[in-house]
């Protein structure tokens, strides 16, 4: 029997361990430390490269200054979600415009606080935030409510780039501060500069599954020192400078610990392995598949967009016939499909008002029989029960994609003989009617 081939799993260095055995030597067992400190440095680093790209070839032709972006690392993406909001002073009542197609920890933040998501459709480029929509949902926002949205998020959905050169003239314009959810894209470039750079505030995760983890882990990266402080002293349960604890404000405990820390450190050794490893599954897929009807590829839409192909994403059409199909949705899912940790409540049906094609869900069935990971993609948030009653703006994009979308692996587990045969099992399961 095959091993299971799973869709991300971030792979350790060697490294991590050292690091580690530093914090239980040194008794740093706790959420702050060396290591943590360490760690925020390394990401700065990373983060604020910036090359110069030939707008033709998307080819680096040469360095530019570098950004001085500050980073402040936190115990999970969704904190550093949260604490960005609060940064940008989100309250209660208050409107937060959101991408629609992305996982939930991006807009679910916002309702922690008491503010509603506005959701915004895709474009079919990217498939991520339409800045066409994002416009026309600022100008109706503003009309109907009387004042502006407090934030943007857009997301870099599969670790793809948003269109953030007209996103952020959008915001800029309009005066409304841009919160970008990297958390699938660590690595991922526009234009030769890091996602989570352009806007006020951009959002890393290090969960298990990303392109390098903390086991469980995120950060945020801050536009100066000020704002990084600021960061700080939320997650660090707002106290203030007595000798005693006085708190004036509500904080949270929101710190990445000094052993985690430690795992981020070693795993920035392979980070630059890892984005390529990706990339090159990318490219082996579209080169394995580029002869199969019906399948279809996402891939880079423009040379400044750089994709660190966190996940590999393909489209069926709907006509594609995949052996198998008649018996897609005839039972209720009883455990986690995708890897998803923690999955404790029952569904009541195998079916709900949106969903993945029946040829989407045959071949996840398919590939789940020969001991393949895949999922579909984010099922869109606006068409999520627990927001039924929020605002969206729609193209009809990312319910279309959601209905023909998969993810395949792509993780730096996943070898060249892996997607290969992950291929065949695709093409064995095509029905040619033959």
């Amino acid at each position: 029997m095959r091993d299971r081939i799973y869709l991300c799993l971030a792979h350790m260095s060697g490294k991590e361990q050292d690091f580690i055995k530093e914090a239980f030597d040194t008794n740093w067992v706790v959420p702050m430390g060396p290591n943590v400190n360490a760690f925020e440095k390394d990401l700065e680093n990373f983060v604020n490269k910036r090359v110069e790209i030939n707008p033709e070839t998307g080819a680096t032709v040469g360095e530019e200054n570098p950004l001085d972006k500050k980073v402040v690392c936190l115990s999970a993406g969704t904190a550093a979600v949260h604490l960005a909001l609060i940064a940008c002073g989100v309250k209660a009542g208050d409107e937060v415009l959101v991408q629609s197609f992305t996982f939930c920890a991006s807009s679910h933040p916002i309702t922690y606080l008491g503010a509603t998501p506005v959701f915004i459709d895709s474009e079919r480029e990217s498939w991520n935030m339409d800045p066409d929509l994002l416009e026309e949902a600022i100008k109706d926002r503003i009309e109907k409510t009387g004042k502006k949205p407090k934030a943007i998020i857009p997301v870099a959905l599969y670790g793809m780039p948003y269109k953030i050169d007209r996103i952020m003239e959008i915001a800029n314009r309009y005066d409304i501060p841009v919160i970008e959810d990297g958390a699938e894209g660590f690595g991922s470039m526009f234009n030769g500069q890091s996602l989570g750079t352009f806007g006020e505030y951009g959002v890393l995760s290090f969960n298990g599954n990303k392109m390098i983890t903390t086991s469980g882990g995120g950060a945020l990266i801050c536009p100066d020192e000020e704002k990084a402080k600021e960061i700080l002293w939320y997650a660090t349960q707002a106290r203030e400078s007595y000798p005693y604890y006085q708190h004036e404000s509500i904080g949270y405990n929101y710190r990445m610990s000094n052993i985690c820390a430690g795992i981020g450190r070693g795993q920035m050794t392979v980070l630059d392995d890892h984005i390529s490893h990706h990339k090159h599954v990318q490219e082996l897929y579209c080169e394995l598949l580029k002869d199969v009807e019906g399948i279809t590829m996402h891939g880079n839409p423009a040379p400044e967009f750089d994709s660190n192909f966190w996940l590999c994403t393909a489209t069926l059409d709907p006509s594609l016939k995949i052996k198998g199909q008649e018996n897609a949705y005839k039972q209720v899912i009883t455990g986690a499909v995708g890897g998803a940790a923690g999955v404790t409540h029952a569904a009541t049906t195998s079916v709900t008002d949106c969903q993945p094609n029946d040829n989407v869900e045959a071949l996840r069935m398919a590939l789940d029989a020969a001991n393949v990971e895949a999922r579909p993609l984010w099922k869109p948030m606006h068409k999520q029960p627990v927001y039924r009653d929020a605002p969206a703006y729609l193209n009809g994009v990312s319910e279309d994609l959601f209905k023909v979308g998969i993810c395949l692996p792509a993780g730096p587990y996943v070898k060249e003989e892996d997607v290969r045969y992950i291929v065949d099992i695709i093409k064995e399961n095509i029905d040619t009617g033959k």
